[in-house]
Order: C-alpha cells, then sequence, then structure tokens
C-alpha cells in the first residue's frame, strides 16, 4: 500500500468537555463525532503544556516542552525568536521521506526570520504567527500599548503578508487546507497537513449563521458553541473533500485540543473583570496554565480506515508527543533516527496493547506532575494562573477519581515519596537541559522558567 497521508487539526483553549462526543450535551459536533466513530476516541489523552506554544512544540517535535526549547507563551511582536530550528519536526521527517507539508492556520512558534514555518519543513503555509489575533481582521492587540509597540496585521501565505480583511479566520483555515490537499495530488505526493484552528481562543467572535444554531444559550456558552460549530464544518468540509479525491480511507487524520479552557476575563468582550466561563473541562479539575486534569487532558481522535477499526474507545495514556513517531513510523521511517520523548501508539490502535509510556510528564512554572498507570501527582499545583497553590502535593487516583478530588497522599505516604522523587528528578533534568543548552542561545528560543 502507498504511504498515508496525515492531518493533524488542533483547536486553541478547547476544554475536554467541548465535544458532543466528549459528552457535551449542549450543542453538537458531528464532523468531528463522525471522525471518532470511524476511528479511535481516547478518554485519557494529553497535552504536553498546558498553554499553546509549549503545546504546540511538542506536538511537532516529539519531545517535551523543555527538550524542544519552548516552555512558555512565546511572544507576538515581529522579533520574536521561537522554536529552535535544529530541533527537528514532523513535517522536517516526512519532508525526508517524500511528503509535501502544508500548515493552515496558528503558528505561534516565532515570528522572527528563522523561525517561521518555512523554516521548520512545511513546503506551504497561511496563517498567523503570534498567539491570537481578531478574527475578521486578523490583527494581533495583545501587545498594543505594551513596551512602546503598536497592534499588528498578523496574516502571511509563505512568508509574505496578504489581507482577507472581513472574511472568518475559520473558514479561511479550511479554504487553505483544501487548496493544499489539491496542491498534494497535482504533484503526486503524500502530503502532511498542519491545520491548527485558533477557535475557540479569545477574542470570541463567530458570525451569526453559527450563533443561530444555539439560540437557547447564555452569551458566553453559546459563542464558544459557534466557534466550535465553526470549526466542527470546516473539518467535515475537509474529510468531505478526500472523500471526493478518492484518498480519505489512506489518511490519517488526528485531532486533539492544545490545552485547557480559559478563564482568562479578556474572553469577554464587554469589559467584564470576572473569569470566563464558556469552556468546560467536563468533571476535571483546573483549566489553562494548571497541571490538573482540566488544564492538559484533551479530546483526542485518531481515524485511519485502512489500517485502524472503528468504533474504537481506548482509555491507555498518550500525549502529543506520541504523534511524531506514530506518523514516522507509519509513513516508514524510523523514530530511532531522532531525539524523541514520544512514543509510536499504532500498537494501542491496532493491537490493543497497553499505553508505551511508563510514565508522562508536565512542567508550567513553578508546578509538575507525573502520571503513572492509574495515579496522578501534582506538585505546586494551580487551578489557573495567578492563583495561589492549590495543594503542594496531590496525588489522585484517576480510575475512581476523574476529577481529582480527592486528595489520596496521606492514604498512600510510600507512593507519594516515590512519584514526588521520580518527578523532582525530571524536572531537574529538564532544568539542567534549559541552563546548560537552551538559555545561552542568542536567538533561538523566547521560553522562560517562569
Amino acid at each position: 500500500m502507498s504511504q498515508p497521508n496525515f492531518i493533524i487539526f488542533l483547536t486553541d483553549d478547547q476544554g475536554y468537555g467541548d465535544l458532543s462526543c466528549m459528552g457535551a450535551t449542549d450543542f453538537r459536533t458531528p464532523n468531528l463525532d463522525r471522525m471518532a466513530a470511524g476511528g479511535v476516541r481516547f478518554t485519557n489523552w494529553y497535552s504536553n503544556s498546558p498553554v499553546c506554544s509549549p503545546s504546540r512544540a511538542a506536538l511537532l517535535t516529539g519531545r517535551y516542552p523543555g527538550n524542544a526549547g519552548v516552555r512558555s507563551i512565546l511572544a507576538g511582536h515581529r522579533t520574536a525568536t521561537g522554536l529552535p530550528t535544529e530541533v527537528p519536526t514532523i513535517a522536517n521527517a516526512l519532508q525526508d521521506l517524500g511528503y509535501y507539508t502544508a500548515m493552515s492556520g496558528k503558528w505561534h512558534l516565532g515570528l522572527a526570520e528563522g523561525s517561521r514555518p518555512e523554516n521548520h519543513g512545511f513546503d506551504d503555509w497561511f496563517g498567523f504567527m503570534a498567539g491570537c489575533i481578531d478574527f475578521y481582521s486578523h490583527i494581533f492587540y495583545w501587545q498594543m500599548n505594551r513596551d512602546g509597540r503598536a497592534q499588528l496585521h498578523d496574516l502571511w501565505e509563505n512568508g509574505i503578508e496578504i489581507y482577507r480583511d472581513g472574511e472568518y479566520f475559520t473558514e479561511l483555515i479550511t479554504e487553505y487546507t483544501i487548496k493544499y490537499v489539491r496542491r498534494a495530488i497535482e504533484q503526486n505526493k503524500p502530503f502532511l497537513l498542519y491545520v491548527p484552528y485558533n477557535a475557540p481562543h479569545y477574542p470570541m467572535h463567530a458570525p451569526a449563521k453559527y450563533v443561530e444554531r444555539f439560540p437557547n444559550l447564555s452569551w458566553d456558552r453559546q459563542i464558544m458553541a459557534a466557534m466550535l460549530s465553526a470549526v466542527d464544518d470546516s473539518v467535515g468540509e475537509i474529510l468531505n473533500e478526500l472523500e471526493r479525491q478518492g484518498i480519505l480511507d489512506n489518511t490519517f487524520t488526528y485531532f486533539q485540543s492544545d490545552n485547557g479552557p480559559s478563564r482568562e476575563i479578556r474572553n469577554w468582550l464587554d469589559g467584564t473583570p470576572d473569569p470566563y466561563y464558556g469552556g468546560s473541562a467536563g468533571k476535571l479539575k483546573g483549566h489553562k496554565f494548571s497541571l490538573y486534569e482540566g488544564g492538559i487532558r484533551s479530546p483526542g481522535i485518531m481515524s485511519w480506515p485502512d489500517k485502524v477499526t472503528a468504533g474504537q474507545v481506548v482509555d491507555q495514556p498518550g500525549a502529543a508527543m506520541d504523534v511524531f513517531p506514530t506518523f514516522l513510523s507509519a509513513a516508514g521511517g524510523d523514530p530511532n533516527d531522532y531525539q524523541l520523548d514520544g512514543k509510536n501508539v499504532m500498537p494501542m490502535l491496532t493491537e490493543g496493547r497497553p499505553s508505551p509510556h511508563d510514565a508522562i510528564f508536565w512542567e508550567m512554572s513553578q508546578q509538575t506532575a507525573v502520571r503513572r498507570g492509574k495515579w496522578k501527582l501534582v506538585l505546586n499545583g494551580q487551578l489557573v494562573e495567578g492563583a495561589p497553590t492549590e495543594d503542594d502535593v496531590h496525588l489522585a487516583d484517576l480510575e475512581t477519581d476523574m476529577g481529582e478530588t480527592d486528595n489520596r497522599k496521606d492514604q498512600h505516604p510510600e507512593l507519594t515519596a516515590e512519584l514526588t522523587q521520580l518527578a523532582q528528578t525530571w524536572r531537574q533534568g529538564i532544568e539542567d537541559r534549559w541552563q546548560n543548552e537552551w538559555q545561552p542561545r542568542t536567538n533561538g528560543t523566547t521560553g522562560k522558567t517562569n
């Protein structure tokens, strides 16, 4: 059989509970539900970070964020550097195997020359490079009047600034994705398409045709549902294009969110100064920035009709960094050729094997976490950015307590000590590498430890 095609769908600040196939009952996502029904839905899938840039770096490089050189949210001004070019991405690896590679959507891994998608393995790309834009004007407002910087326009095609004023960005992402599918077919090449949507990240914008689908929801929930409904329509359009082209069955599609739902007050468009409640982490505790489950556990879907049996629900843990070795192996490459923290999860999908991970780790600011089997330990856990520490040490049995409501550290002191040592040893390795390898760089990453 010929090499498979690959598509990575990524959403931005979408909560674990905000897909109908993951339990949302107040709105529907029929196309993503169809993708899940046609493949595998993961109930214990993770981002590698609770914030944007590090989670994207891990997804593309197959490494923990600290090993990829990006540990925090990157700046959005045009001199901001980002993902180091010497760290290979899945796009680089698949290019070497003859793939056409393209991106359509949000980059957020550096804007300066040398930090852009074309420097990381993408033949073609469309989208924006900062952390967020207005969905209609495509202007990045975040650093307006900070450090003497004004707002800036941030819409590009292959490094050339373009203007599509007034057009809804989610729909533009889809337009370019379909263009790139057709370009790959014209070249008679297998393809990797990276499709990182910026919805439902603020600003909370959606055209009336999507908002009107949910007349009975409160404003915050209504706009969230509308933004995700636009994404769902877009995924449906792309899958339909693959079907029209006769390549859907041999296309490996993947979906997840970059981190948990935002509680940031800037989600509101009316100046409301209290936390935002539009996104849902379902039964999980914590939100964006938190290393409790709500900040890092993500809706996860994989589908490859030619190889993966439909209708599976997998509760074994996996993470975004697993995409690189999984895709590379499926394309006929060898993950051992690369320095990776991720693992090939295909045996979980095709043979019912357990997770290839003994343990999965996270770090964010002063927080550190580890999951091993059913046990999850969080050190210095915070529910949201800027909040005081919730617990210095929190141990949860995720099989019986996915909401991390019951701290079991006193019932299991030896296990708590063992996992604390494991997490701290891993974190020290990240800190040592950061100090010795990444921090001395003058033009590499702008990620920092806090």
